[in-house]
């Protein structure tokens, strides 16, 4: 962070926090962000209700960028939704939509420490305390999520899924699909399938729409908060938790929620906050769905890469996923 950057975020800080000094300490760029850059705050503040340090999250835009991402004024206000509705996230503070002061637009949360690396999470059984009360604790947050409905003024700008959830989301990746230079006759296949089995429409809630491991932190005791809004938006409540025990969401790890342990106890924590059963054969649908998204999803990535539009390593492997995705998609529908 350079020192111009450095001085006008004390000055927007100072403001925002009613504050008469505010000097900041430490400044660093947080690993992760492959779509938005966290910047770690430590700043001393002299007068104001914050007084005398405050620990803090810049979050602004990286670099590269995803096709339907929210901007940063829409991610904050969803962050403020999902604080008032009870959900653990980081307490959204301030947003500042002058790009001229940084550069870009960017929000201020609070700092909340944990580990977030899905790698680690799934493969140490220190973190997160005793792992049934972790995914009992992680349904009861989806089901917080989901108690956020439409219409609600503030999140006007999120677009309606029409008639059918499902079928919008067929028809995003067909379009894709449609003007692809390379076929995908294992995804079109899955799309099929989709669009044939699509379930009716029924309640409409707040999808988070990333709710995965890797998407929220934990420490030795448990969850400390759920990150990462930018793809948030009205759907299937079944959607979340498809995404959420979905095979390529696992990471190499056991257990078929999240990779860390029984869906049946993900299950009984969304039920305690819903009072809806979940039934796996109603999910299967939304896991299918998971693997053609994250499919079509990583065929972009490459394609990025391919085209020049970005050199990067991470987008090229990322383009190597998708046979071992077919692979499962066809699995996934052809017993059915």
């Amino acid at each position: 962070m350079n020192e111009q950057t450095r001085s006008a975020l004390e000055e927007i800080i100072r403001r925002e926090a009613g504050a008469d000094r505010v000097s900041i300490r430490e400044a660093k760029l947080l690993s992760g962000g492959s779509i938005q850059e966290n910047w770690f705050i430590q700043a001393e503040v002299a007068g104001g209700a914050f007084a005398p340090e405050l620990k803090l999250v810049v979050r602004t835009d990286a670099p590269s960028g995803v096709s339907g991402s929210h901007c940063r004024a829409e991610e904050f206000v969803l962050l403020k939704a999902a604080h008032a509705a009870g959900v653990t996230v980081p307490e959204p503070l301030w947003l500042c939509r002058d790009a001229s002061l940084i550069g870009k637009q960017f929000f201020v949360m609070r700092y909340v420490s944990g580990i977030a690396a899905s790698h680690v999470v799934v493969r140490d059984a220190t973190l997160g305390g005793d792992r049934r009360v972790l995914l009992e604790r992680l349904g009861a947050e989806l089901g917080r999520i989901h108690s956020i409905r439409p219409p609600r003024e503030d999140l006007a700008f999120l677009p309606s899924p029409g008639s059918s959830p499902a079928l919008q989301h067929v028809a995003r990746m067909r379009r894709f699909l449609d003007t692809h230079r390379t076929a995908h006759p294992a995804l079109e296949w899955g799309l099929r399938w989709l669009e044939i089995n699509a379930p009716e429409r029924g309640e409409l809630v707040l999808c988070h729409r990333d709710f995965r491991t890797g998407n929220y932190m934990v420490d030795e005791n448990g969850l400390t908060a759920i990150l990462d809004w930018e793809f948030s938006g009205w759907g299937d409540p079944l959607e979340d938790v498809g995404w959420f025990c979905a095979k390529c969401w696992r990471f190499g790890g056991k257990g078929e929620a999240g990779g860390v342990g029984a869906r049946e106890d993900l299950y009984r924590g969304y039920a305690s906050v819903t009072g809806r059963r979940l039934e796996d054969e109603d999910i299967h649908y939304w896991e299918v769905m998971a693997h053609l998204n994250w499919a079509v999803i990583a065929v972009q990535q490459a394609e990025r890469h391919l085209s020049g539009e970005e050199t990067s390593l991470m987008l090229a492997l990322t383009g190597h996923i998708v046979p071992e995705l077919e692979y499962e998609i066809l699995n996934m529908t052809e017993a059915r």
